[in-house]
């Protein structure tokens, strides 16, 4: 089952010429609005605070570490 277009049709639109064309100084006619939000998005989002924000990087620089740490260790004390 397909949907109707969303455009409007030529037989029922005012002002339309043959052809689809406009006469000189009318306006033609807008599509249908059938895509994009209905409402503005909000914009009172909260955002992350300072100290997130520099808890996250030092939380990744820190888990990096340990991991080039296991394998410094794994090097020297468990060659083979």
């Amino acid at each position: 089952m397909t949907s109707p277009s969303p455009d409007p049709d030529p037989s029922d639109t005012p002002g339309l010429e043959p052809g689809g064309g406009v006469r000189p100084g009318d306006t033609p006619p807008s599509e249908a609005g059938t895509s994009g939000l209905s409402d503005n998005k909000p914009t009172d989002q909260k955002q992350p605070s300072g100290a997130v924000n520099k808890a996250v990087p030092i939380a990744i620089i820190g888990l990096v570490l340990l991991f080039v740490l296991f394998f410094v260790v794994r090097a020297i004390f468990f060659p083979g």
